[in-house]
């Protein structure tokens, strides 16, 4: 469990810290500078908050101390006054962010554990191993020996050093944050901050504000100065994550600083200037965006200079054992299962066999339930989920598809389509999913009743007929130990599919009915593999 250090001289901020972070992070409390710096000394912490004034000491001194020891530790400022200068002046410095007292619990929590992932993703070394037996360590390893993984370890070596954007492209799950990491581990900034920032998992003007800060009075409940990423980032590297899902307006401005490196805060007149670089990733096609008028021209020109494709998993078969063993020498050690040898030949010849919509992760997530699942110290056949041997056996040639009739479809990966006899009558729209496959890829359905969906209002409530008690009774009888997860997407991915009926494949429609963006909506479809057929409006 990370560890956080809290070095206050004010006994229930330890109370505080202790109830938002019960169950996430253990805590060690100091109250003076000194007895601090000696615990850094001491003992590796993953995140520190600290009080501005110590009886010992200036905070901001302390800080630059902690920076000498560990530049890499992220410290989080709790200040009475929200606007202080000193705290200010720390975030320029390179601190991770300030919080004002009294704190909040559930903000709290939040912060702190946004710092324990920052710590772990510029800290946690990105091995790059093509060798099967180093393949059997654990941590942080970035495996392949395949020709389209060699291309892309050599492209990383290539431009790690140079300072230029890198664009990676890759469906999702295939480790494109691993190509940040790595980037930035193998980079003259090593000793910089590394900040990761999702842009599809924000709002437009929330991205905007955590990208370039905001000062006192920019808007309603801006109550003092705030720095953004670009200028916390300074020396850095910063992983701008799902670029394509971002907004117009912040695409511009992202621009400016890919051209010249200066922006302003929101509500600012001061220029700025930051020594960012930025590493973006997509899964989405910005050349048909652009087309669009959905994403600039010039922001892809711009981020283009360095381009790095990661294959996905289907196209690198042969790395698929090793990727196999590696995450069962993890598993292994997460589940305390020490007799755990590996996986027979003929699990992993079907394993190899299988198209992996969801990739890299969607294969660690399956050999963690094999493994949680498996009485024996060999992964066999009979553990796979039903998914992976249902395409298996459509591929050869015997009479199974993604589901059967009136049988919901729980495994990690499983397509859900609307078939074309389930629409109204004078609906222009067939929406349907490839069966066991993701991309281009996939082998469409053949038969849609082998795929029900609940055709009318009247059964919303039970998708497939089956409603959510029958449902979760499967989910138990397969020892399902993702439950909330599985009833949560498979009751998502009803309603997505409802909607985009109800609006016959119009996208706009749908999201302004399901209250998200766009963007987000096309990346909620292609992560249920949710195939939108010719007869699809696809926009306004």
């Amino acid at each position: 469990m990370p560890t956080v250090l809290v070095i206050d001289d004010d006994p229930s901020v330890f109370l505080l810290t202790r109830k938002a972070l019960d169950g996430i992070a253990d805590i060690v409390t100091a109250e003076t500078a000194d007895e601090g710096l000696d615990l850094i000394n001491r003992q590796k912490f993953d995140a520190v908050l600290l009080d501005i004034m110590l009886p010992d000491r200036n905070g901001l001194a302390l800080y630059c101390e902690i920076r000498e020891k560990d530049r890499r530790l992220p410290v989080i400022f709790m200040t009475v006054e929200a606007a202080s200068g000193t705290a200010i002046e720390a975030m320029q410095l390179g601190a991770f962010d300030y919080v004002a007292k009294p704190l909040s619990v559930s903000a709290l929590r939040s912060l702190i554990s946004r710092a324990i992932e920052q710590r772990e993703l510029a800290s946690v070394p990105v091995a790059i191993v093509a060798d099967e037996e180093l393949a059997k360590e654990s941590g942080e390893l970035f495996i392949g020996r395949s020709s389209p993984m060699l291309e892309v370890f050599k492209a990383i070596g290539r431009v790690s050093k140079q300072n230029v954007p890198v664009l990676v492209r890759g469906e999702s799950g295939t480790g494109k944050e691993l190509v940040a990491r790595a980037l930035f581990q193998y980079s003259h900034r090593a000793d910089g901050p590394f900040l990761a920032v999702n842009c599809a998992a924000l709002p437009d003007t929330l991205l905007e504000s955590e990208l370039f800060g905001y000062e006192k009075g920019a808007f309603t409940g801006a109550d003092s100065r705030r720095i953004g990423k670009f200028e916390q980032c300074n020396k850095g590297t910063l992983f701008l994550d799902e670029i394509g899902d971002m907004a117009s307006i912040v695409q511009a401005k992202v621009l400016r600083v890919l051209q010249d490196q200066r922006f302003e805060r929101i509500g600012g007149n001061n220029e700025l200037k930051t020594d960012v670089r930025i590493v973006a990733a997509t899964n989405r096609p910005l050349e048909e965006m652009v087309a669009e008028s959905t994403f600039r021209e010039d922001l892809l020109y711009r981020l283009n200079a360095v381009t790095i494709y990661l294959p996905p998993l289907r196209e690198r078969p042969s790395d698929i054992p090793m990727l196999i063993q590696h995450f069962l020498s993890q598993a292994k050690v997460e589940f305390n299962k020490p007799d755990l040898e590996g996986a027979s030949p003929e699990t992993v010849e079907m394993l190899k066999g299988y198209s992996w919509p969801g990739n890299v992760r969607q294969l660690r997530a399956v050999v963690r339930r094999c493994v949680l699942d498996s009485a024996l110290p060999v992964l066999v056949p009979e553990v796979l989920p039903k998914v992976i041997k249902e395409e298996l056996a459509s591929k050869n040639g015997q009479s199974h598809a993604a589901g059967t009739a009136g049988e919901p479809m729980l495994e990690s990966g499983g397509s859900t389509a609307l078939a074309a006899n389930t629409l109204d009558s004078d609906s222009a729209a067939s929406v349907m999913p490839a069966v066991g496959g993701g991309g281009t890829s996939g082998i469409h359905a053949q038969n849609p009743e082998l795929v029900p969906f609940a055709p009318d209002d009247s059964d919303a409530d039970e998708p497939n007929g089956l409603g959510l008690p029958a449902l979760v009774d499967n989910l138990f009888e397969e020892k399902s130990t993702d439950m909330y997860s599985e009833v949560i997407a498979y009751a998502e991915r009803y309603l997505l599919l409802r909607v985009l009926r109800e609006t016959e494949g119009n996208q706009s429609k749908a999201a302004a009915i399901l209250g998200i963006t766009r963007g987000k909506l096309r990346d909620r479809i292609a992560s249920y593999d949710i195939r939108l057929e010719s007869g699809v409006r696809i926009g306004e």
